[in-house]
């Protein structure tokens, strides 16, 4: 065979091994290299959503997850405020800062800007299939909570109307649901890892 087809042969031979390389790499790295866009959602987003925000965006980050994070409320109550000030100084003794966080509203058209939305509480899903009308995906949401306690339908308490406490409570809550999220996206198979992630985030 002459020289020249042998390294013909050899190049596609190597282009081949390198696919499969390639794609056996994508399958479970994808939530490493692939930007997964995540909203929280509460009602007025000032308490309970910011907290959710910024505790899964800084466990994404130390994760190397290439995540995005962000929160809305389904009122407009509270527009354009930064966290309630007891949210903030809860994460903030957590080495969080949400400081620079503004409340918005959750509108329909989250469903095509987002693979995956979590809803702090029932009521808050409830209001979220009210203002999406025709544009609400089923697939893409879940309450939070389930995330801990899968198919308990269990809400973050609202900690709007009481004493700081409520807000502790309310960060311990969802600091474990967003461990339980990163836990999903380890890159150990046998963990239920990237690949599971990658799959069941969306």
């Amino acid at each position: 065979m002459p020289l020249e087809k042998k390294s013909t042969r050899k190049k596609k031979q190597g282009t081949r091994i390198l696919k499969r390389v390639a794609h056996s790499c994508a399958l479970y790295l994808l939530p490493y290299f692939c930007l997964m866009k995540i909203l929280m959602v509460c009602l007025g987003n000032i308490c309970r959503s910011p907290l959710a925000e910024g505790i899964l965006q800084d466990k994404a980050f130390k994760a190397g997850l290439k995540w995005s994070v962000e929160s809305a409320g389904t009122n407009s109550y509270h527009l354009d405020e930064p966290p309630h000030p007891l949210s903030q100084k809860i994460a903030k003794l957590n080495g969080i800062d949400i400081c620079n966080q503004r409340a918005r509203r959750f509108v329909a058209e989250d469903f095509e800007k987002f693979d995956k939305i979590y809803a702090l509480a029932e009521d808050v899903l409830y209001e979220m299939k009210r203002i999406s009308k025709n544009k609400f995906d089923a697939s893409k949401v879940d309450l939070l909570m389930n995330e801990l306690y899968p198919g308990k339908n269990l809400d973050v308490p609202d900690p709007w109307y009481g004493p700081e406490p409520g807000y502790h409570e309310a960060y311990k809550l969802i600091e474990a649901a967003c461990e339980k999220i990163i836990q999903r996206a380890s890159p150990n198979p046998s963990d239920g890892g990237a690949l599971q992630a990658s799959v069941n985030l969306k």
